[in-house]
């Protein structure tokens, strides 16, 4: 919990008088029922209409001040707990950023974002709680139970007794709900990844005419968060049932020894009232606190989700400041072998060659032959589990992660867009480019004559640019990493969904590019065969390597490519 002070530590102020504000304001709640004993015990029974008058206008001027102390307490906890929230969610996202894929593949993705919005969410709710009532509802109890004991020692051990039985359920239905609160928080991530699978891939549900058989995935992971939230519904359902019957039971008793008291002259009617307005602040304390207890219990679950991902490390750690070596091989893999966390199995098994620089390196095999995992290690978003992977003559691990991925400049298959326009796009790639560079950039990826169309670099692109077709989009992933002029430019099948005549021609102007070294992944043969030099990978092994006429010669492997596509495209 201590990790999380430092998230506050610019709201000091507000953390101090958020609290004692509303100590004020319970220190007056208490005084309340002393001015109203006094007015009954003095100003009714001596029938002094000037004395009720004045008491009673102290008892508003208290009531006035307690509420003005309440209306700024929560003014400066909700500045305080939002300003928290915000500290601890930017926290969260930075710490998130500097993760390995092999983190976040552990955690999911849909875990980590119900984490970032709702778990912090939750965080926030219960630091408002803190400064607002964490101070009030205990002083109020106990201040109470002191004054009982003040006007009666007897009265004020029954006034004990009920409060330490309140309190006694309060911990027991804590300490049998708080397991479920975690269950509930891995319930809705079940349900965020099926939300969120769903609204990726709405056009593969309804093309697959799938949508009723993704709704029953839904409800039955609805469904099991509904079981185990009646669970915790049956156990809270405990709570102020008990909590009444055992206040109300006090108040009886309470009523009882006062009565027989008041017969022996032992207590004045003002100090029955007085006690029963005091039981009435308890019980009313004891509501709060039940809900309190409520709220800690699902903030502390929360709080260990996000602890889960602060204590996170990424197992990729920056290295040395080696400066790449330009007369050196731009990629060398040497022995190199990978698998996934949480498998015994490679995914790239003894994987060796060079690429010099300026040259073209194709790389094509069947689904899950370990493409995309192989240039994944390139820019070391994975390492590899054995043998190295050296970049301009030194191994990816002795460069500085930033000054690593400067180097490559990698489009993924999957043409992903971000919210806003094309020129904030294109900024990713280099973000002091000129728009004639952009220009440039845009007609070496053939998007520029569709982008001047549709209003220029300024035209809006939507979330994951649903705005564009899959070609378009795939074309600007291009363009935005041809704008930062990488001295390595990888394609990982970024041209899938192009017609042949526009994929030919984007690669032709990317041939042209002095100076860079290009990597192309493909399922086209068509699109790796002037490179050169080509990697066949099957299984995640080398089965051929060289350029398309010896490989369709010596590899049967690409030659059954080849063949293949050209029967399908015939």
């Amino acid at each position: 919990m201590r990790r999380y002070f430092k998230y506050l530590k610019e709201y000091k102020w507000h953390c101090i008088f958020g609290p004692l504000l509303k100590w004020i304001e319970a220190a007056l709640e208490l005084m309340v029922p002393l001015v109203m004993k006094q007015i009954i015990d003095v100003g009714v029974a001596n029938g002094d209409i000037p004395y009720v008058l004045k008491y009673g206008g102290v008892m508003l001027a208290m009531g006035a001040l307690g509420l003005g102390c309440a209306v700024f307490c929560q003014r400066v906890a909700s500045i305080a707990s939002q300003g928290f929230g915000t500290n601890v969610r930017n926290a969260l996202f930075s710490h998130i950023n500097t993760l390995s894929y092999r983190e976040i593949d552990k955690v999911g993705s849909a875990s980590l974002v119900t984490r970032v919005v709702n778990d912090v969410n939750q965080m926030q709710s219960a630091v408002a709680i803190i400064l607002r009532l964490v101070v009030r509802a205990p002083f109020i109890a106990a201040g109470a139970i002191v004054l009982c004991m003040i006007t009666d020692w007897q009265i004020g051990l029954l006034v004990t007794l009920v409060s330490v039985l309140v309190g006694l359920v309060l911990f027991i239905i804590m300490k049998k709900s708080v397991p479920f609160y975690a269950t509930n928080q891995r319930k809705l991530d079940r349900m965020s990844q099926i939300t969120n699978e769903n609204l990726e891939g709405a056009r593969v549900v309804r093309a697959f005419s799938k949508r009723d058989k993704e709704r029953a995935r839904f409800d039955g992971a609805a469904e099991a968060m509904l079981q185990n939230s009646m669970r915790i519904g049956r156990i809270s359902a405990y709570l102020n049932p008990l909590t009444f019957a055992l206040v109300n039971l006090g108040i009886a008793a309470i009523l009882f020894v006062s009565g027989v008291k008041v017969n022996i002259g032992r207590l004045t009617s003002g100090e029955i009232i007085a006690v029963i307005s005091y039981m009435a602040q308890i019980l009313n304390a004891m509501i709060v606190i039940s809900n309190m207890v409520s709220l800690f219990t699902k903030a502390h679950a929360s709080m260990n989700r996000v602890s889960e991902v602060f204590d996170l490390q990424s197992c990729i750690r920056d290295g040395g400041n080696a400066q790449p070596d330009f007369t050196a091989p731009a990629i060398q893999f040497e022995n190199v072998s990978f698998s996934y966390a949480g498998t015994d199995k490679y995914a790239l098994t003894d994987v060796s060659f060079s690429l010099e620089k300026g040259k073209t390196l194709g790389i094509i095999g069947g689904t899950g032959s370990g493409k995309t995992t192989l240039v994944n290690l390139f820019p070391r978003l994975y390492d590899c589990s054995l043998g190295s992977v050296k970049v301009f003559g030194h191994d990816v691990k002795d460069y500085s992660q930033e000054s690593l991925r400067f180097i490559f400049g990698v489009v993924p298959q999957n043409g992903n867009l971000f919210s806003g326009t094309v020129r904030s796009n294109l900024f990713w790639g280099n973000d002091k480019a000129s728009d004639e560079d952009f220009a440039e950039a845009l007609k070496i990826a053939c998007a520029y004559d569709f982008v001047m169309e549709k209003g220029g670099l300024d035209q809006p692109v939507a979330e994951s640019g649903r705005n564009f077709s899959g070609g378009q989009k795939q074309r600007l992933t291009i363009a935005r990493a041809v704008a930062g002029k990488p001295p390595v430019l990888v394609l990982d099948d970024s041209c899938s969904a192009l017609d042949f005549a526009t994929d030919a021609k984007v690669r032709a102007n990317l041939a042209a590019l002095e100076g860079t070294t290009t990597v192309i992944i493909s399922q086209r043969a068509s699109s790796i065969r002037g490179a050169d030099e080509i990697l066949v990978l099957e299984d995640g092994r080398i089965a051929g390597r060289g350029k398309h006429e010896e490989l369709y010669e010596n590899c049967g492997v690409y030659r059954e490519i080849c063949d293949s596509q050209a029967r399908a495209e015939a």
